[in-house]
């Protein structure tokens, strides 16, 4: 793992991307309640995102779960918010590899808008696999923004490129007053379109 995180810090102009956004990894997520896909940014968010399709391509998402809604009118935080958390079966706290530094939106200049990708963690540099989906923009998630006490914000990594709708109808699934999804929202499968980037290859 650290192998390849080094490779993709080191190696990015070999990453030419299109302003369509064509030459970006996507990320197919089949849901219990329907498809989205992701698109990552692998230059601005290099870590991250090879750190998030090494879960994918070892099938650890598969079987997971979209467990966590937050709505911001009921949510009880003075920075309230809109968002869906997934984690692997293993759940949030999945130490399978372990954590990775934060790239923060100061420095990759991606924002919390509706539909990016981000990693949840608790302090800094200790996110592994579990991800969320905003649904609406939130700019408190940013690096200077209030919703984490430590102002570091939360690490973008994508963007929804189909299936806003499907996470906002997640969003609204019946849940308990823990925020958690009753029943939680399984992953069928997390898929790779394509191959790996070379910059994520060990």
């Amino acid at each position: 793992m650290r192998t390849m995180m080094m490779t993709a810090a080191l190696a990015l102009s070999a990453c030419a991307t299109t302003a369509d956004g064509a030459d970006k990894p996507r990320v197919a997520l089949e849901t219990d309640a329907g498809r989205m896909v992701l698109e990552l940014e692998l230059e601005r968010a290099p870590l991250t995102v090879c750190n998030f399709l090494s879960y994918v391509t070892d099938g650890d998402y598969e079987a997971g779960s979209f467990f966590r809604t937050v709505i911001s009118e009921t949510n009880d935080n003075p920075n309230p918010i809109d968002v869906i958390q997934a984690a692997t079966p293993r759940g949030s706290d999945d130490d399978l590899r372990p954590p990775i530094p934060l790239e923060r939106t100061r420095d990759t200049g991606l924002a919390h808008t509706a539909g990016a990708i981000s990693m949840a963690r608790d302090g800094p540099d200790t996110a592994t696999s579990s991800f969320f989906i905003v649904t609406q923009a939130a700019p408190s998630l940013d690096f200077g923004g209030g919703r984490n006490p430590d102002g570091q914000g939360f690490a973008v990594f994508g963007r929804l490129v189909e299936g806003l709708d499907v996470a906002r109808r997640i969003q609204l699934s019946p849940a308990d007053d823990q925020e958690q999804l009753t029943p939680p929202v399984m992953i069928r499968t997390a898929t790779l379109i394509g191959e790996v980037p070379p910059e994520c290859r060990p």
